[in-house]
Parts: C-alpha cells; structure tokens; sequence
C-alpha cells in the first residue's frame, strides 16, 4: 500500500552510469584496445559498467584507433548461445530502437567513425564508435554497442577528470597506463565506485571488486562488500521527542552549508582478495555534508560526533544548534549542498523528511534514522590493478626467488 513502507527502510539501488576510460601515450596498445572491446561491446553492451565514452591521448590516437577498428571486423555477431558469438542482440526493439535514433542522428552529423554491418533478423545494433568532443556531449546513457570517442592532450588530463566527474554520474571508470604516478593522480581526483587500471572495466567479482557507484551511480554500500549485508537488517528506531520550536530559516542553513569545510580522502584502506597479478583495494572516502536535526541538541551533538568520525562535515540545526529551529520538511527539496541527513526523532517527521529528499533532482541523499549506523556516513571506492599489464609484477618476482 501507498505510504505503509516505514520511512527507516532504506532504499538499496545501483542507477547507471556514464562510464569513461582514458588511454594515455603509455599504454600498450594491444592490451588498451583488447579491453576496450570487452568493456564497450561484450553483451552487447548492455551492462551498467559498460564503456560510453573513450579519451584517447592524441599522440597515440592514430594508432589506437586504427587498431581498434581492425579488431571490430573481428567481432562475430549472432546467437548468443553459440560460442562462436562475439555480440548479441539487444533486449527488445524499443530498447535498439532508442540507439538507432542515437546513431542515425550521429550519422547525419557525419561523426559516426566505424559501424558493423547487423543479421538481417533480431534486435541488433552493429557496434558503432562515435565521434564527440567530450563525455558532456553525450548527455544520456545509451545502453548498447556504442562507444563515443575522443581525444584530449597530455596536458589537460585534469580537466579530462573534471568533466567526467561533471556528469554527476560515478558508477566506474577505466585508465590505461604504465606510469605509477599518473594512476595516482587519477585515483585522487575520479569520483566513481570503481575504477579499473590497466584491464576492462566489466565484470567485478564479489568479494573481491566490491560494486557499486556514488552520485547519480548508486546509494551505498557496494554490494559484495564487508559493509553491504548489514544494511539489509532492521534495528529499532528510537524515536526521540522533539520540542515545540521556531523554524530554522532556510537562507542561514544553507549559507552553513555551503561554508562548511570539506576533504575528500581515503578514512581507511583494505586490501581485498583476488587473483595471482591483480591488486584490489576498498577504501572508505567521507560522504560529505551532513545536516543533523536531532532532535534537541544532545541528539546533535551525538549525530555531529558520528559525521566527525566518518570524515564528514557536519551542521546541526536544532534548538541551541549552529542553526536554531526545526528545519522545515520542504526546505530539503532545494537545499544545496548536502550529501546526508541525520534524523533520530519521531517516525511521522521522518516520513516527511525522506518525502522531500526523495523529491530532490540529482544524486539520492539518505536519511538517517538510526543511532550507530556508519554505513551512511562515508562513501566506498574501489581500485582494480592489473599488476601484470604494464610489463611484469615485480612482487611476483622477489616472491619467486633470484634462482
């Protein structure tokens, strides 16, 4: 029934992506294009994790590209049951039809670069690589055998991170490269739940890739991961009374938010299991900006300590608060910026309060309404290496002996 869902349930959702990868100079070609394959065109590109948009460095662009067209004449396309099958087809024919209009429309602008003829029968879309500027030319997720390529200059790699991490969107994320520094350049700056060096970016495993993405991506914890499970079990909400008060002003809560003051870093790291060659680590980033209304000031206070643990920044608004008043359930449809917010008092405020978040454009805010639940209150990201690509695992080697 409409409205019977306790507002402490929590909502547990993965919502797609606009995923990218960046190849630089460094790269062995061999190995970029052959993940560039898997991650643009396996299941017919039909996985959230799926490659959308490819920048290239333009030093090596030439090279990659023409390799990379070759090894799409390979690709099979046909009955997926069939082991010879490289590509099948997409789900129905309003989902090809959706990415043909895509391509049509590209293809009128004369920036469709390379496409695959289709089986006379079936709802194929030949794989397709397309021309663009940028990952904000492409606006939507198109969920099918298309890549969007482009190219940028060594220079402007910070820039390349700024824009994918413009779209909102932060699912995964793929970069080629045999230079030790520049991965960590990236990995400082890329907001995605998982991000894949030097393989595909499909396919993680549980247990060892946790999944999962942040912003526009998904709502947290990563599934397969230590901090997933729990967030499945129900506890009691106590319900704490809330005093008779004036309403915060909005314009003040706001202003506090927008001066608190923020440092996106790794809380903690882990080293997860996986295979021979491949390194694995989950880390725990603060969430962000945390509204704590108690309610009263010494549910804050508890609340603001929880934020302060887990890395983030926190305001309470709350009688005898950094704002005084109740804040208003409507006032969290527009306020911006905000990451999370921390409600312990009774369930009719929290049903409101999660109705006005749940009204909000942009990336879900949760409401928190349990005492003691971290989970909440930090972000997990995920870093894939394959320590094999880029010419040999040195680890491997002394872990071998000299004879």
């Amino acid at each position: 029934m409409p409205g019977s869902l306790p507002p402490e349930a929590p909502l547990i959702a993965e919502t797609g992506g606009l995923n990218a990868m960046v190849v630089d100079s460094t790269a062995l070609p061999e190995q970029a294009v052959r993940d560039i394959l898997a991650s643009a065109f396996q299941s017919a590109g039909q996985r959230c994790s799926a490659l959308r948009c490819l920048y290239v460095q333009e030093d090596v662009a030439p090279v990659v590209r023409e390799m990379l067209f070759g090894a799409m004449e390979e690709l099979r396309l046909g009955n997926p049951w069939e082991l010879s099958t490289d590509v099948g087809p997409v789900i129905d024919d309003e989902a090809r039809a959706r990415i043909v209009a895509h391509v049509d429309k590209a293809r009128a602008e004369g920036r469709v670069l390379k496409e695959l003829p289709v089986p006379n029968t079936g709802n194929f879309v030949g794989p397709t690589v397309i021309a663009v500027c940028g990952i904000e030319d492409l606006g939507d997720e198109i969920f099918g055998p298309v890549l969007h390529l482009a190219t940028y200059r060594a220079a402007d790699l910070d820039r390349v991170i700024e824009r994918v991490n413009d779209t909102g969107y932060g699912l995964t994320f793929g970069l080629h490269t045999r230079i030790d520094d520049r991965v960590q350049q990236v990995v400082e700056r890329i907001r995605v739940g998982n991000t894949y060096v030097n393989r595909n970016q499909i396919g993680a495993v549980v247990g060892s890739q946790p999944f999962g993405g942040e912003g526009l991506s998904g709502t947290g914890p990563k599934a397969g991961g230590p901090h997933y499970v729990p967030r499945f079990t129900a506890r009691t909400v106590p319900g704490l009374a809330a005093e008779e008060t004036q309403a915060a002003p909005e314009d003040a809560v706001e202003a506090a938010l927008k001066g608190l003051s923020l440092a996106d870093h790794a809380l903690s790291t882990r080293d997860m299991p996986g295979p021979t060659g491949e390194s694995n680590r989950l880390s725990l980033h603060p969430r962000g900006r945390v509204l704590c209304l108690g309610p009263g000031l010494g549910a804050a206070r508890r609340q603001a300590a929880e934020a302060e643990a887990a890395g983030s920044a926190p305001l309470m608004v709350c009688p005898g608060g950094d704002v005084a008043g109740r804040l208003a359930p409507d006032a969290l449809e527009r306020l911006s910026p905000l990451d999370a917010v921390l409600w312990w008092g009774d369930a009719a405020m929290a049903r409101s309060y999660r109705q006005a978040l749940a009204r909000r454009d942009g990336p879900l805010v949760p409401l928190i309404v349990e005492e003691g639940v971290m989970q909440g209150l930090f972000t997990e990201r995920h870093l894939c290496i394959d320590t094999t690509a880029s010419g040999g695992n040195a680890a491997l080697l002394v872990a071998g002996g000299a004879g």
